[in-house]
């Protein structure tokens, strides 16, 4: 096995090489449950997918932990603005504990659609706050933290490599550095580990009782301390979308790192932007498409993943529904090309092609090329040198990392047309019998307009109903 991933830390790719031969720990950031997941933010799960199975593929076991942010996750990365979970209990009327759960299993619900493997793990923030209390003492004991009157920070001065996964250094966050809500913080980008119910945090609905006070988790420590504890201190993958790098990944490696004192995570891997309008999809903005606006246009959900499939997730995808079409014609003659591949390959014998597997094999361990793996697919598909049987025990194995379902596509039923179809048909055969193709294809277009498409193949013309 060689797959090489590009990792972030060192904007390179690398030969994936696990700390515990033919085992895998992997991290990736999961939703924050106020809201529905919008379908630039299913890109990125869609990536954590496409790598696991990659992984899998590979012969690897993985252990994938995935968190649910369902507190102190601000609606500004850098610690200020209104709980996002407090602001979708407002919205709602709901508790927060309800907001929490309802978003999860709307999520959970996308997950499905979309034939996401489920993480192994899918674990709460609130459900480890001891961990996160344990992590936080561990920095204390360190001499990487400072009280304000408004919580416990963390001193990023105090931390040699700060930003170094983002490229940053601390005089120049000094001085870009803007108004803070802390007038008590040290440094323009320490963080806050743990906020204390007071001043605008004062109702905080959600808090629990600390060594420092009453109160709650910053964002950040959560996906620290949650993968260590199902992880260990010493992580192979961590995953997340680019906007982590600058903030939040960014602060997790040097609480992480500042805890353990040794190397925290081997491979850090980031998706890219889903654009609409050259902006990057959000939350706050009105570009806000879920998978349901999708499928209230109907749209299949794998038609989805196929459009994303189809661009390398380190590139910005640009999203409109001209484009989603597109990927929709594709992903319906692939769907139509594996029926008819069902039909003609009944009872047949096979074994995998190994060139063509190798093909494939070699395009998704290079830093999870899909694009030219789908390349691969249909040059398998469109060949006349492999058989029926052959070409379809190859489409379903490289299905177990493109994850269309494919082995679940019902073979070609050709039922019967009516009457007058079936004359225009059997006429059209006639035509083209005697090589008078105007003829034949003045039936083909009469055909179309009933709904009906007529093909020509080397077996014979064929006819399918138009969906």
């Amino acid at each position: 096995m060689t797959l090489k991933l590009f990792n972030t830390l060192t904007r390179k790719k690398e030969e994936f090489k696990p700390i515990k031969p033919g085992h895998v720990g992997f991290y990736s950031c999961g939703p924050t449950v106020y809201n529905f997941a919008h379908i630039g933010n299913l890109r990125a799960y869609l990536f954590n997918d496409t790598l696991k199975r990659i992984l899998l593929f590979n012969g690897l076991k993985v252990k994938h932990v995935m968190n649910y942010t369902d507190v102190g996750h601000m609606t500004s990365d850098e610690d200020e603005g209104d709980d996002k979970m407090e602001k979708g209990a407002r919205r709602e009327g709901k508790t927060v504990w309800e907001v929490a759960q309802f978003y999860i299993d709307a999520f959970n619900h996308d997950v499905e659609l979309l034939n996401i493997i489920p993480a192994n793990i899918r674990c709460r923030a609130t459900e480890h706050i001891k961990d996160q209390i344990d992590l936080i003492t561990k920095l204390e004991r360190n001499g990487l933290t400072y009280k304000t009157s408004t919580g416990v920070y963390f001193d990023t001065s105090k931390f040699e490599d700060y930003g170094k996964m983002a490229r940053l250094s601390l005089d120049d966050l000094k001085a870009g550095a803007r108004i803070d809500v802390d007038e008590e913080k040290k440094h323009p980008r320490d963080f806050l580990l743990w906020a204390f119910t007071v001043g605008k945090n004062k109702n905080h609905i959600m808090h629990w009782d600390s060594p420092w006070g009453d109160g709650f988790p910053g964002w950040h420590i959560e996906c620290s301390a949650m993968s260590s504890h199902y992880l260990g201190e010493h992580i192979d993958i961590h995953t997340g979308g680019i906007d982590h790098i600058p903030v939040h990944h960014t602060n997790e490696i040097a609480q992480s790192e500042g805890a353990f004192q040794h190397q925290w995570v081997n491979y850090w891997l980031h998706s890219e932007f889903l654009i609409l309008d050259k902006d990057k999809m959000a939350k706050s903005g009105e570009n806000f498409i879920t998978l349901k606006t999708l499928t209230d246009k109907g749209y299949d959900p794998l038609a989805y993943r196929y459009f994303c499939l189809n661009t390398h997730y380190r590139m910005k995808l640009s999203f409109s529904f001209e484009n989603l079409d597109g990927a929709v014609n594709g992903y319906n003659n692939l769907i139509q090309k594996v029926r008819e591949l069902k039909s003609q390959s009944q009872g047949e014998q096979i074994q995998i092609n190994a060139p063509y597997h190798q093909q494939f094999l070699d395009a998704v361990n290079d830093d999870l090329n899909t694009p030219k793996a789908l390349a691969v697919l249909w040059t398998v598909l469109k060949g006349e040198k492999l058989s029926a049987g052959e070409k379809l025990a190859l489409a379903n194995k490289f299905d177990e990392v493109l994850g269309l379902r494919l082995a679940d596509i019902k073979q070609e039923e050709q039922g019967e047309l009516d009457a007058e179809s079936q004359a225009l048909f059997n006429q059209r055969v006639l035509a083209r019998k005697n090589k008078d193709f105007k003829e034949s294809d003045r039936l083909r277009d009469l055909l179309k307009e009933k709904g009906i498409l007529v093909e020509d193949t080397k077996d014979g013309q064929k006819w399918k109903k138009l969906s």
